[in-house]
Order: structure tokens, then sequence, then C-alpha cells
């Protein structure tokens, strides 16, 4: 049954953020580039952080933002129409409870709840998740930038109208992800963040190779997943200089000589057509790169075709010698690493990594204004194909897709129990 009471339609989206962080403050820019949303409102539990972060939006001019004591007060604004989930992973499940609870007490309405990647730290909670949200009736959209970055959608529907129109469907994709390391101390903790960078990470690179290998317009179940083959490694933060480096940097309870996640991942997806054709999905992700910052890449390769992107081949390059000096910073480009040198510059990093356009998208969708590209449903499918890799790498061998025991499987990484050395025994 639908908990929205008739939600009337909107001419303008009051959007509220659960969570105070990096990411929603990556939305908030993407905020700056709609025209029919605003940002009203911040939850975190830390209230000062919250108030921080309505503040940023304030300054940006994206909604006269304010924080909020609870999600519950939130949600009974009759400002706040929509939800945006972009807290801890570890926190899922607990804030979409307290979203219900308050929907089934009659204390507001919503016509929406979007949620980052990924939806929840395994199978089973993404379940519980996805139920949840379900069960209020409203409509749901999983916040996946990547697939939404300008540059992958005008080359995916180039590519399929000219090469694979003329010459059969694209047959291999590649993605990946990689940089120094995240930013907050959580991330590195598989017990909290549900592993390391596979599930962190290889959610976005999971998704892109199937979206890519998908023709637009058709249902991503046109091309199927079945079998998965997964490798992960602690190739630099295990490392005992770099171990006592994390410490330092992340706290105490971030010790990769005891209780290390991975920092490196690959993973095979092989895929089914509904055309009959066998297609594969090449995905990397990677805590240890070392460059200038975040790269983002995808390739698409087909019969007489191919297309490739990397956010680090920028438009826009910058040279400092070593007379300049200056503070540490990410003025340049997400996770920078230099200050001087020769560096790429990624001018709209809201724009260019997808943000901008994703909540463009699920802000028209909770106006009722377009049907939505990916829901929940897509990311439950995404925690299912993550929670294979992991099966995959800890079994050591290719596994069918689903394979059994999904439902309840949580990553040896999650549960502190992961040994890089004997891993690769």
């Amino acid at each position: 049954m639908s908990r929205d009471n008739g939600a009337k339609p909107q001419r303008r989206l009051g959007v509220g953020f659960i969570g105070s962080g990096f990411n929603a403050r990556f939305h908030m820019q993407g905020f700056r580039g709609i025209r029919d949303a605003d940002v009203l409102g911040v939850w975190s539990p830390n209230a000062k952080n919250a108030a921080s972060a309505a503040a940023y939006a304030r300054e940006l001019d994206v909604g006269n933002a304010k924080a909020y004591a609870s999600i519950t007060d939130m949600v009974a604004d009759p400002a706040i129409d929509a939800i945006w989930l972009t807290g801890p992973n570890q926190a899922r499940i607990e804030n979409v409870e307290e979203i219900v609870d308050a929907l089934d007490r009659g204390k507001g309405t919503l016509a929406g709840i979007a949620s980052e990647k990924p939806l929840a730290r395994n199978v089973a909670e993404a379940k519980r998740v996805t139920e949840l949200v379900k069960g209020t009736g409203i409509k749901h959209g999983y916040l996946e930038n990547q697939v939404f970055a300008p540059q992958v959608d005008t080359g995916r529907t180039l590519l399929w109208a000219r090469g694979a129109a003329t010459t059969g469907r694209p047959y291999l994709a590649r993605a990946a992800e990689e940089h120094s390391g995240p930013h907050m101390p959580w991330f590195w903790q598989g017990e909290l963040q549900g592993g390391g960078v596979l599930n962190d990470m290889m959610c976005h690179s999971a998704l892109m190779v199937r979206h890519l290998l998908t023709k637009p317009g058709a249902p991503r179940d046109s091309v199927r997943p079945v079998r998965i083959t997964a490798h992960i490694a602690s190739l630099k933060w295990s490392r005992p200089a770099y171990a006592k480096q994390l410490r330092k940097t992340m706290g105490r309870d971030v010790d990769y000589s005891k209780r290390p996640s991975e920092d490196f991942a690959s993973t095979t997806i092989e895929f089914e057509t509904d055309d009959g054709f066998t297609v594969i999905g090449e995905a990397s992700t990677s805590w240890s790169f070392v460059g200038a910052g975040l790269r983002l890449s995808a390739e698409l390769l087909g019969p007489e075709y191919s297309m490739s992107w990397n956010t680090l081949d920028s438009g826009l390059k910058l040279f400092f010698s070593r007379a300049v000096q200056g503070r540490a910073g990410e003025d340049l480009v997400e996770k920078q690493n230099a200050e001087i040198g020769l560096m790429p510059v990624v001018a709209n990093e809201a724009a260019a990594y997808g943000y901008e356009a994703e909540d463009r998208h699920f802000v028209r969708v909770f106006l009722g204004k377009e049907e939505p590209r990916l829901t929940f449903d897509d990311g439950l499918e995404v925690v299912k194909m993550l929670m294979t890799a992991y099966q995959s790498a800890e079994q050591g061998k290719t596994l069918d897709f689903p394979p059994r025991g999904l439902d309840k499987f949580v990553p040896a990484v999650a549960r502190g129990e992961w040994n890089p050395v004997s891993s690769r025994a």
C-alpha cells in the first residue's frame, strides 16, 4: 500500500540529505545545474557536520538548506519531498528504517528516495533495504553516477546507433575506477564498510560494463550475468610502512597490519544476451593507484568500432615548478596526489563524473516527468554481483551466477578474517 498519501505533483522538488560528508557535497555541487529542485535539508548524526553541509548548500545557492535534529523531523517537514541517502554503508538499514517508520506513523509524505552506491553491504541487507522502500509504494532510484557521465552517455549512444547498427553488437566492455584511497576511516574498515575496494568501487564498474553492453532502450536483463571470476589483493596498504602511515592518518581503528581490506580487485563477468551472444565485461578497482588523482575509465569494443573514456585526459593542464609551494588539497582533481608538476584539471567534476545528470534525472523521476533508469532493484543486482565476486576470489575459481548461499554470504574482509598473505598461497 502506498504511504505517500497522494503527495501532490510538485513544480519544484524539495530535497533532504541523509549524510553530510564528501559524497553529499558532490551531489550539492551537481544541483547547481538543476532548475526544478532545491536542497532544503541535511541530517547527520553529527549536528556540527549537518550544519556545515547545510551552510555549504546555501553558499552554492542550491537551496535554503537547514540542519534537522532527526531523520523523522526532516521527513515530517512539508518542504521535503525526497530524500537522498548519502550516509555510511553501515547506517543504511537504520536510516531507511527511520524513514519508513516516519511514513508509517503519518509524520510526513515523500515522493521518492534515492540511494547512493552500494545499496548495502551484502545481499541480505540489500534485500531488506529494497523491501522496506518498496513497501512504502513511493518511487526509488539507485544513484550510480558513472553511467550518467556525459562522455559515457554520448559515446554509448553513438556507438550503438552507428557501429552496432551496421556491424553488430559490442562484445567487450572494460571499466575501472582508481585512486589513492578514501577520505574517511570507516571506508577502510571492512567490518563497517562491508569489504574493501571491491565493495566500495566495483559497484561502479560492474554496472558500467553491463550498461555499455546493453542496447539503449533495452531492458537491463537483456544482458544477463552468468559467470563471474574475481581476484582481490592488498598490494600497497598492508605493507608495514604504509600500514603505519594509514594508521597515523586514519586513526588506530584502521590497522592494516592486523585487519586489512583489499586495495585492488579485478572481475571478469560473462554475460549472455537475449539475442544469443556471449559478451564480456572486465572491471578493476584500486585504492593503490599512483597518479594525478581519481581516474575513471571505460572502453567499449565491437566488430568494427571502439570507444574510450578517461577522466584524466583533461582539456586543461597546469604546470607548477618546484618553486611553487602550496598547501595540499583537491582543487585540481579529486584524490589529488601532488601539488607540483604537470597536472590535469577536471574543471567541473560534478558534471564530468555524472552527478549533475543523475541528480537531474532523479529529480525529474520524483516529479513524475520521467521513468527511473535505475532503481533499488538494480542496486540489489549489483550487490549480488559483488558478493559473487568476493566468493570467487575467496574460492579461487569461476562461479556460476548466482551461486548458492548468496543471501547469507558475508565476505571474509567484512568479517575481519581476511589474510592477504594466505590468499596468495
